[in-house]
């Protein structure tokens, strides 16, 4: 099966690089290293380096390796991180995140899983660990790492039952490479187990280490500067939206009766701001791109007759969630599974999702149950469940409290991922 697998990857390589070429046109970061992906590295690395490589696809999961990255740097003094991704967003992230530790860590791009790219890329950099994160499994790759005999781990490790279920659609391919990871940490106990019904025989839970990303001081201190550059309306963020959402969210933001708050749009991918905005024009909505606000200079009045923000920029969601009294997190009114609620409860702000949460199930039943957080079950009754909540101060305060205690209550991940790793390095 994994020969069938590999044929394909290069019968379908010159489309992929098609593909990657025509993203560059919105994203030009996807024509930059693109010999990276095919495990052409031109840098030389020193023979004594030693590299705990960390493989972070895009740019959500490069912010929750952060306190892991740094915890090992700290732990061990002697070694270098190697980061990879495979999106220009995660590698910009990690480039933001990690600027004070430029010395100490390398990205790059990792190749696409084909057997002979991978070999390349292990015996450039010679890792001595391999860190994937999150869902990170390629058949390929783990393959090379066990003929290398490079340890392979899976931490801060989910699988929702959709992803479960397509999964066991191809046993054949994906449980030989479950079964080959040494060990995973899982996000969850139902994660844990659907880990398990793929063959993973090492295995712990250790939580989602993105509790222990603190929100930097700095986006709490521009969230209040953009917050009194909105004026004196309630505003209500709906927070990395996806494709098909924006659309049922302005519809019914649209037939809201005035005065309505101001809402904020942050599309989950940056090559979307543009067919965004002019979904804003098409619903006779006027709106302000983020770019075009400078926090330091604009006045109040710029913003006082604009129905939306348009939140067209990057690394900026605490300060977008900090600004807001009441967070939508996207990903949840359509088929999707969700995204991750933790970084509106960080900054105390009552959450609402959607119906679709499979990818982060068991954190949104925990968040619901600790009153932090409410479900809708589709546009309409959100927007209605977000008017509540602007009118009524006192509940609004008390699910914003419960926000940030769920929040707290949830941290050391980090800590307990960092035990498990003890033993590979």
């Amino acid at each position: 099966m994994r020969l069938i697998y590999s044929l394909v990857w290069w019968l379908a390589l010159p489309i992929v690089l098609l593909r990657l070429w025509l993203r560059g046109r919105q994203e030009p970061g996807y024509r930059q290293h693109i010999a990276e992906r095919l495990g052409f590295y031109p840098e030389k690395t020193k023979p004594d380096t030693r590299y705990i490589w960390v493989h972070a696809v895009s740019a959500g999961e490069t912010r929750a390796t952060e306190p892991l990255i740094r915890a090992l740097l700290q732990r061990y003094p002697d070694h270098q991180i190697l980061l990879t991704h495979m999106t220009p967003t995660g590698r910009a992230t990690g480039a933001s995140l990690f600027a004070d530790l430029s010395t100490r860590i390398t990205q790059a791009f990792l190749p696409y899983d084909i057997d002979s790219m991978i070999r390349r890329f292990l015996r450039h950099y010679s890792p001595r660990l391999c860190v994937l994160i999150e869902t990170e499994v390629w058949p390929n790759l783990v393959e090379q790492c066990k003929q290398a005999k490079l340890p392979v781990t899976l931490v801060n490790a989910r699988l929702s039952e959709k992803s479960l279920k397509k999964a066991v659609k191809l046993s054949a391919l994906i449980l030989p490479a479950a079964q080959a990871i040494d060990y995973v940490a899982a996000q969850s106990g139902p994660d844990a187990q659907r880990l398990t019904t793929l063959g993973v025989r090492q295995l712990c839970v250790t939580g989602n280490m993105k509790f222990d990303v603190s929100p930097p001081p700095q986006m709490a201190e521009r969230g209040a500067r953009l917050r009194q550059q909105l004026g004196t309306r309630p505003v209500f963020i709906c927070a990395s939206t996806r494709d098909g959402e924006e659309e049922l969210l302005l519809k019914a933001f649209a037939t809201l009766p005035q005065p309505r708050p101001l809402l904020i749009l942050t599309p989950r991918h940056p090559q979307r701001f543009d067919q965004v905005a002019a979904m804003l024009s098409a619903h006779q909505l006027s709106y302000l791109r983020r770019s075009a606000l400078q926090l330091e200079t604009a006045p109040a009045t710029a913003t006082e007759d604009i129905d939306v923000i348009l939140g067209d920029s990057m690394g900026e969601m605490y300060m977008y969630y900090a600004a807001a009294d009441v967070a939508f997190v996207g990903g949840s009114l359509v088929n999707l599974g969700g995204h991750n609620l933790i970084e509106a409860c960080a900054m105390g702000k009552p959450v609402l999702t959607g119906p679709y949460t499979f990818n982060f199930s068991e954190i949104t039943e925990q968040a619901i149950a600790a009153d932090a957080a409410l479900r809708a079950a589709d546009a309409s009754e959100l927007m209605q469940l977000a008017l509540k909540l602007i009118a009524d101060d006192s509940r609004r305060k008390t699910m914003g409290s419960n926000a940030h205690a769920f929040f707290m209550q949830h941290q050391g991940a980090t800590a307990r991922t960092m035990q498990m790793l003890e033993q590979f390095l």
